[in-house]
């Protein structure tokens, strides 16, 4: 703060502050004549000494150290907060030197620097004693110190890290060839130097990484760890150094050296996350409205609540247990309808309607293409097709990984707004944070690597076990796993809190961990459990922040999931071929499988790779190029367009075990008598299949689902024969006449068989865990709210429970609005937008 805007508040030069000021000056000053005495005397000026160069160069440090406390001290005067800490680093470094001549040299040395010592050291205890801090830090300033010592650990666990951190910086000057040590005690010297130059070039780093976008924040997350360890090394006393590129491979050493025992400390990635964030959050402005709560959206993709009541009830996850034993929260499942897939629950939950969104992918009969929902350029097109403007997010919301915006005028990795302006991520603070701290980059990247061993090791053991059913866990999803469970978790914490720090009235983020390895590992397996268990520690850090008083309003947080999942062999396990083989073999015509494009495959990352290129430079058109390219030979390989020579005649999609078909040359959905004029065997071929349970084809009365032993007519419950919906849940019927309804549903809906017994289903794609159709868990998603909050009767079914997505969205467009959210919007209120 500059001595205007202290003088503007009235504020009063405590005691402390004056003798800051006064000594800093008066050391200055002593430096400055000492200097020119040394500079008369060894230029041979002075009779008494003949010219001596080195008292030249001696005369020339003292009057440097002299003109940087007198600049210091005026800095001071005007209420300068950076020169109180250049001035502790200065004075931090001048004692370094001090002891390492004192420990080298003996007592002698250790007298003779006895002065500048206390000086020094009173400079610094002037400048953080308590009047001090008050005088020249922020409330924000403030809040953030007491947030930092309500995240740290027991005094003797961060002095036991301390010591093992100096440990490690000793094993990398040991092992690393360029890198030298005159004496031992060089070493824990040069620990305290690389903690004191980290804490000083935080800021400025920061600000390179917030102001250049993705090329600055990379490039200093890369430089970041040289500049430091590199600078500290070098004003280090006894540390010798050889070439900037023995620092280099010195940094990285230690980078993983110390991750390592952080990890090994139990430094929790959202800790990390809580502390920088909130060191770097920008001072929020003062918000009119801050006395209207905000709140807090976490979707758990693919969290099943039954696994949820399970884990509660053997309280492995202590932050959700906690909320929900004390009373302060509550929760209840709801039901997801077919399909129960992300775009379809999300498509509700944040707009209020996710009409015509057959599958994750469909055949548009209007584009002549297949539609994936975690394109960009797709989801785009589907977020037009449901949003009014009135979305979940509309009222200065943000969302953030999100498949749709939810029309919140803030987005971040939201697939529907790659690519525009408001979805950059280059100016965000703790987007910058997460990239510029020197210890984020390179403990993010060493976090990612160990996520990556550690899913080799448990695959192997699956196979090693001969646990079943599983499926295959190597390729691409390896990496996946790593950057899905580390990078972009850590990165979503990290915009969350920007977020609360800023006071966006509503933010919803979707964290896919659990979905994404419960798909290759299984439900319920140890790995899946461990990330849900992760995902409870990430609530534990929200929760902290928002009540750290960092937050510009108070925050409630709300959890919800899209769907559940279901666990069982695949199809092609049981029956041997895939249901693209199965319909060739029976139609004689081509067909076209995208099991290379599933759901939530890659696509996370994939987005952030293409947000960071952001717009305007070399490098960003360059990127935005090769994932055009990459997007355009996924689309060609998928679908060729009309009239082009390998058309497909039939296209075949699965979204876990819910599989669709579709006959590409018509121009509209055929019902059954027209399917059995093209293919008379296909439909009871498929119905009779041990691996599938039913198909929904469209009749002229309506639609009928079709097993290998009866029929069902969904519009009047009619069955003929045996009923084929009779293992599944009651509202399949409801369901599957819906869907098929739609314009672009397919010509044949095929759902897996069930086994009720073992509780499994048989996924269309390659994954041990999925959903998108009926059976077992994936249809029974949960929602977990304070418990001041109350359901609404006329939401809820006959069973108490909000029976789909757009229900859930009214839910939480009620609850926003009693909060004081929405007054601005148009419409009924707690009606979908």
């Amino acid at each position: 703060m500059s001595a205007s805007r202290h003088e503007a508040a009235g504020a009063r030069r405590p005691p402390s502050v004056l003798a800051l000021i006064g000594l800093t000056l008066l050391t200055g000053a002593a430096s400055l004549a000492l200097g020119f005495v040394l500079a008369i005397e060894g230029s041979g000026l002075s009779s008494r000494a003949p010219w001596s160069a080195n008292a030249v160069v001696v005369s020339a440090l003292f009057v440097t150290v002299g003109a940087a406390h007198v600049a210091l001290g005026v800095l001071l005067v005007r209420g300068a907060n950076t020169a109180r800490v250049i001035l502790t680093v200065l004075a931090a470094l001048t004692v370094l030197a001090t002891w390492y001549d004192a420990l080298g040299a003996g007592s002698d040395a250790l007298r003779v620097g006895l002065g500048p010592v206390a000086i020094e050291a009173t400079l610094v205890a002037l400048a953080w004693v308590r009047p001090t801090r008050r005088y020249f830090q922020s409330e924000q300033g403030r809040r953030i110190g007491r947030a930092v010592q309500t995240t740290t650990r027991s005094g003797w666990r961060r002095a036991a890290e301390v010591l093992a951190q100096v440990a490690m910086l000793g094993l990398t000057v040991w092992i690393t060839p360029g890198v030298g040590a005159d004496h031992w005690f060089a070493v824990p010297l040069a620990a305290v130097a690389v903690g004191v130059v980290s804490w000083a070039l935080q800021p400025l780093l920061l600000h390179v990484a917030g102001r250049f976008g993705w090329v600055g924040a990379l490039s200093t997350a890369l430089l970041a760890q040289v500049t430091t360890l590199g600078l500290a090394l070098w004003v280090t006393p006894g540390i010798v150094v050889s070439s900037l590129w023995w620092a280099v491979v010195a940094t990285w050493v230690f980078a993983i050296g110390s991750t390592l025992v952080a990890w090994g400390f139990s430094v929790g990635t959202e800790d990390y996350l809580l502390v920088h964030a909130a060191r770097m959050a920008a001072s929020a402005p003062a918000l009119e409205d801050a006395q209207v709560r905000g709140v807090v959206f976490v979707q758990l993709d693919g969290v099943p609540a039954p696994l949820l009541e399970s884990q509660l009830r053997a309280g492995n996850l202590p932050t959700i247990s906690r909320w929900i034993r004390s009373g302060s929260h509550t929760w209840t499942e709801w039901t997801a309808r077919v399909p129960s897939t992300t775009p379809v629950s999300q498509a509700g939950i944040l707009h209020g309607s996710n009409e015509n969104i057959p599958a994750f992918r469909w055949w548009d009969r209007s584009l002549g293409r297949l539609l994936v929902a975690n394109r960009p350029a797709d989801a785009t097109l589907i977020e037009a097709m449901v949003s009014d403007g009135r979305g979940l997010l509309a009222d200065d919301g943000v969302s953030i990984s999100n498949l749709f915006t939810g029309d919140a005028p803030t987005s971040h990795l939201t697939m529907s707004a790659a690519g525009s302006a408001n979805a950059a991520l280059g100016g965000t603070e703790a987007y910058a944070t997460f990239f510029a701290h020197p210890a984020g980059f390179s403990r993010a990247l060493v976090l990612t690597l160990g996520e990556m061993v550690k899913e080799r090791v448990q695959a192997w053991r699956q196979e090693r076990r001969d646990v079943q059913p599983r499926v295959h866990r190597g390729g691409a999803y390896v990496l996946l796993r790593g950057v899905t469970n580390v990078m972009l978790r850590d990165l979503n914490v990290s915009l969350v809190v920007g977020s609360m720090a800023r006071g966006a009235r509503s933010i919803y983020v979707d964290f896919v961990d659990y979905d994404e390895i419960a798909h290759h590992a299984g439900v319920t397996r140890p790995e899946s459990l461990a990330s849900l268990y992760g995902l409870d520690g990430v609530l534990s850090t929200l929760e902290r922040f928002a009540e750290s008083g960092l937050a510009a309003r108070p925050y409630d947080i709300v959890l919800v999931s899209d769907h559940g999942q279901s666990q069982g062999a695949t199809f092609l396990q049981r029956a041997g071929v895939s249901l693209e083989e199965l319909v060739r073999s029976s139609t004689g015509a081509t067909s076209v499988a995208v099991a290379v494009d599933r759901e939530g495959a890659g696509a996370p990352a994939e987005l952030l790779v293409s947000e960071l290129a952001g717009t305007g430079s070399r490098t960003a058109r360059a990127a935005q190029r090769a994932i055009a390219g990459a997007d355009a030979r996924a689309e060609s390989r998928d679908s060729p367009p009309r009239g082009v020579a390998g058309t497909p005649e039939i296209a075949v999609v699965g979204s876990g075990n819910l599989g669709g078909i579709w006959f590409t040359d018509a121009d509209h959905g055929l019902d059954l008598t027209e399917i059995d004029e093209r293919h008379p065997e296909l439909v009871a071929t498929l119905a009779g299949h041990l691996g599938i349970g039913f198909v929904v084809v469209r009749t002229a009365d309506g639609p009928v689902a079709i097993g290998e032993r009866g029929t069902r007519d969904l519009h009047t419950s009619v069955v003929t024969g045996e009923d084929p919906l009779a293992p599944y849940p009651a509202h399949t019927a409801a369901d599957f006449a819906r869907a098929s309804a739609f314009l672009d549903a397919p010509d044949i809906y095929v759902n897996s068989v069930y086994d009720a017994q073992l509780d499994e289903v048989a996924a269309f794609e390659e994954l041990v865990g999925c959903h998108g159709g009926v059976g077992g868990w994936q249809t029974r998603p949960l929602l977990v709210y304070p418990a001041a909050w109350h359901m609404g009767r006329d939401l809820v079914d006959s069973s108490g429970r909000l029976y789909g997505a757009d229900a859930v969205h009214r839910q939480l467009v009620r609850w926003l609005e009693e909060l004081g959210h929405r007054s601005a919007l148009a419409g009924p209120p707690g009606e979908p937008g």
